[in-house]
């Protein structure tokens, strides 16, 4: 999340609203730069109802867990990303584990492996994504997992570890073989803004081999903002446009995948 340049530019209007509440499962409340109460009124008129705001460092995370204390239909994960975990000191896993017990926070992540960016050796980012499993597992929470370039070793450290109930495979950027393996795992994938790209035509096989109750819907904002605004600010308010994107994809009514990803969500996170 840290290597990406900020969005500029005038943010999109608001989309038609969806006939069904859903939820942003992945954003970055922190990064972007607007007024929480107004980006979050924007979110809920269109039919966003709640989201999950994600930490990359421990004072983001901090940050989020506090958002998430103040704002009603907000909860917090909270980790330190691969591209941060260079260098991290035993101190900041032991404060991951106090935000980690906090009742607003219903996640580790995001963390996982990011082998696109050569800034961390493999090895350590390996060692620190283990440890974010076992924080998961010791407060009984999600584990919400970037995953990028490298699809084999998250599935391996995973499975060697041994994934939390609930592991979410945020912005997922795998082919349709990667999730037909992960829904055999059980895992959770959520698809963001890359699904409506016009060169992601391997996501959106993807998409369409996932099981509904095994899907989720985010945007990553401020980042991926879904097409036909690509490249200017996002923000949950945008999270239409990808749940109409993959609704015509796996061909169901846009109602009916609101109300399953929003228990997905629910069963996922916990009630919020």
């Amino acid at each position: 999340m840290t290597d990406r340049p900020l969005r500029t530019g005038t943010p999109p209007e608001l989309p038609e609203a969806l006939p069904a509440e859903v939820v942003d499962s992945h954003c970055h409340l922190d990064a972007m730069g607007v007024d929480i109460g107004r980006s979050l009124a924007d979110a809920r008129s269109v039919g966003v109802s709640r989201v999950v705001t994600v930490g990359d460092t421990l004072a983001s995370s901090r940050w989020c867990a506090d958002t998430a204390a103040a704002h009603p239909g907000v909860i917090a994960a909270v980790a330190v990303h691969p591209n941060e975990v260079g260098g991290i000191v035993e101190s900041t896993w032991d404060g991951l584990a106090e935000l980690a017990a906090r009742p607003e926070v219903r996640a580790v992540g995001e963390t996982g492996l990011d082998y696109y960016w050569d800034r961390v050796p493999a090895a350590q980012q390996q060692d620190a994504f283990r440890r974010h499993i076992a924080l998961a597992k010791a407060h009984e929470l999600a584990l919400v997992i970037h995953d990028r370039d490298a699809h084999a070793d998250v599935l391996r450290v995973l499975a060697e570890e041994g994934a939390p109930e609930h592991t979410v495979f945020h912005c997922f950027s795998g082919d349709a073989d990667m999730a037909r393996e992960c829904v055999r795992a059980g895992y959770v994938l959520s698809f963001a803004g890359t699904v409506t790209f016009k060169n992601a035509a391997p996501l959106r096989e993807a998409a369409t081999v996932v099981p509904l109750d095994r899907l989720l819907v985010e945007t990553d904002a401020p980042f991926l903002t879904p097409m036909p605004y690509r490249g200017r600010p996002n923000a949950p308010y945008l999270v239409p446009w990808t749940v109409r994107a993959l609704a015509q994809l796996k061909t169901v009514h846009i109602e009916h995948l609101c109300e399953e990803v929003t228990r997905t969500a629910e069963r996922v996170f916990g009630a919020w």
